[in-house]
This record gives structure tokens, sequence and C-alpha cells, in this order.
């Protein structure tokens, strides 16, 4: 097949991550690199031995002979540089979050609609193997009808910067917007809404928390101003219900793994497990999701195109597979992350539509 020839926008710690990826799968090819800091672009350009690099993303988008960008920037620029790129008629795929406040993500979202270019975000927990095996339990009802689910995610000192990883701007509102819960809680809640099939938000109620001491310099000097801790609960439609947890720091052992319970089964993920009952007896199963994986790749045309989400984004503009609902988990879960901001802002349950009318746009024009 022709190969997808792909711009880069931002080279920092996530891009160098996501050309590498790109350097390694068939079918993608790898023409320009766009970053503000022109010697770390150049650098990297001559690494992977991509000809083009470019200090400003908008001349990258002048060309006729890339089809798709791959954005990796801050929170806070990417609804910009992506709206920018689909007028642009480029398909885009970008980092997560979607954005830094909801409003941005859903004019994302609707750009994409209305260029009618594709549009993918970075949701790599969708495609591990642990989710599609529990993608099958309950495609085939082992889980019967599913009525709540666990959101998890722990760190027990990882904030970044102040806890030696990292750069300020990752903890700064005025880049980032969020913390925990947009650093690494949008992997695990939408791994769980892809799993449940994306039942509607109804309502929202959450917490967020910075309480955990840092070194007093890093923090005078990072302007560390987002959440170590965010916790939630959220209504769904159906009578489903979903509670997270996500943490950068905290005084606890490790949680144990996102859930999601059914009347006839439950799943525990990473590692995956199958609890139930067989004669009136509780039993838990373990899986093994390698030996399923590899026996899946020998027998299922195009199973390659799930390996991770670059090699989705490739094979989907391929035409070999019909592109997954990244953008709309990802918009999902931009909303439920917001409606714990603003519930925790206002001191009570907020509903979906007031996120929708209450979003205020963060995004940053580069």
């Amino acid at each position: 097949m022709d190969p997808i020839r792909l711009g880069i926008i931002g080279v920092g710690q996530i891009g160098k991550r996501h050309v590498d990826a790109y350097s390694k799968i068939p079918g993608a090819e790898l023409v320009a690199v766009a970053d503000i800091d022109q010697a770390e672009a150049t650098r990297v350009a001559e690494q992977y031995h991509i000809p083009h690099v470019y200090t400003d993303f908008r001349e990258l988008l002048k060309r006729d002979d890339i089809m798709a960008v791959d954005v990796c920037l801050h929170n806070n620029f990417h609804a910009p540089v992506t709206i920018a790129a689909l007028h642009a008629g480029k398909n885009v795929y970008c980092e997560k979050p979607m954005a830094g406040a909801y409003v941005d993500a859903k004019a994302m979202y609707d750009t994409a609609k209305q260029t009618g270019r594709l549009l993918s975000i970075q949701l790599g927990t969708i495609f591990s193997k642990e989710t599609k095996v529990a993608k099958r339990l309950i495609a085939e009802e082992k889980l019967g009808k599913l009525y709540h689910a666990r959101s998890t995610g722990f760190r027990r000192r990882g904030r970044p910067y102040v806890d030696g990883y990292g750069t300020a701007s990752f903890v700064q509102k005025a880049t980032a917007s969020g913390g925990a819960l947009y650093d690494m809680g949008v992997y695990h809640i939408a791994q769980i809404l892809f799993l449940l099939g994306m039942p509607p938000v109804e309502r929202i109620s959450g917490k967020v928390y910075q309480e955990v001491d840092m070194d007093p310099t890093r923090r005078k000097i990072s302007n560390f101003d987002v959440e170590e801790l965010g916790v939630g609960f959220v209504k769904l439609t159906g009578g489903v219900t979903l509670d997270i947890i996500e943490s950068w720091a905290i005084h606890l052992n490790p949680f144990e793994g996102s859930c999601i319970v059914g009347s006839k089964g439950g799943i525990r993920l990473n590692p995956l497990s199958f609890h139930s009952s067989l004669s009136d007896v509780d039993v838990d199963v373990t899986f093994d999701v390698n030996s399923a994986d590899w026996r899946w790749h020998q027998l299922n045309e195009n199973e390659d195109a799930y390996d991770s989400p670059q090699h989705h984004w490739i094979a989907a503009q391929q035409g070999r597979v019909p592109l997954l609902p990244c953008a709309e988990v990802a918009l999902e879960t931009m909303l439920i992350s917001e409606g714990i901001y603003l519930s925790d802002r206002l001191g009570r349950e907020v509903t979906a539509d007031e996120v929708l009318a209450m979003s205020k746009s963060t995004a940053v024009q580069l």
C-alpha cells in the first residue's frame, strides 16, 4: 500500500516517543518535524532521517505531500494546532488529553466532522491486550448486565518535575490545565468508557487535592497549581455508575486495578482477571493474554492494526480497518474530568449540561 506521509508537530519528551514508534511501523513515512527549538528538531530529524525541519508548524501544514500530522504539544496548545491542521486538509492524531478544556476538545471534534478529516487521540489503554480480551468477554455477555465500574491509577510519589521527572510545564494550569486526571487519569477513564460502550454521562461529583509535601524549592520555581489526586463519582445513562481515583502522590500502597462488574461476572484489569460463580461456587479466573494475542496475530487479518495507537492510526488511513472512536472516547473523558474540576469548584454534583455550559477555553495560540 502507499505509505502514509506524516508530519510531527512537537519533538519534546512525548514527541520523540511518537517519532520512534512511527519509525518502526511499515507504511509510515516521516516527512517533516516542527518545533520552536530548532536545534532539537534538527537533531531528531537527523537521528531518524527525516528530511524537513520547521520552527513554525504552519509552514509544515503548507506541504501538500503530507497527509497527516501528529500533535505532541502541551495540553492547551492541542486545540489551536489541531484545528489549523484540520482546516489545512490534514488528518490529525493528537496526544492526550484531547485539550485543556471540554469546549476546546469539542471544537476539535466538530472541526474534524465539518472538514471530513480523520481525528484520533492517543489512548494507549484501548489497545492493550487486557482491553482486547475484556472487550470480547463483554461482547459475549460473560459479565451479564453491566452496572458499575471503577477507574484507578496509582503513583506513590510521581508528580512531574517536583518529584524529579519531566518539566514544570506539566504542573502548571497555564500549559497543562490539569494534573493527575489529565496526565494519567485519561488513560484509565477512557479504557473503562470504551469497555462500557460509551453510555452518555448524566451527573458528576468529585474533589481534587494537593496535600502531600514536596521539595520547597521545586514547589516555588515550578508554580505547581494542579491536582496530585483526583476522585470522582459519575452517573451514566441506564443506571450505570463509575467511581474514579487517580493519584500522582498519596501515602498508600498501590490501588487494585480498574474493574467492571455485571450481573453474571466481573473483571479486573491490569492484570486481567474474571470473577463469577459456577454451580453456586465462586470462581476467579486468570488469562494467558500473550498466548491469545500471538494466536490472533496468526489467524486474523489486520490484527497488527490494533497493536498500538500509532499502528491503528496508520492502518485506518490506509483503509485496512475502520478508525476506532478514540476521539469520541477522549471527548467523553474530557467531560468527566472537567466535571470533577467543576464539582470541586462549586462544591456540589453537576450535570453534563452544566459542564457544557460552563466550560471555558484554555487554548493558547502558538
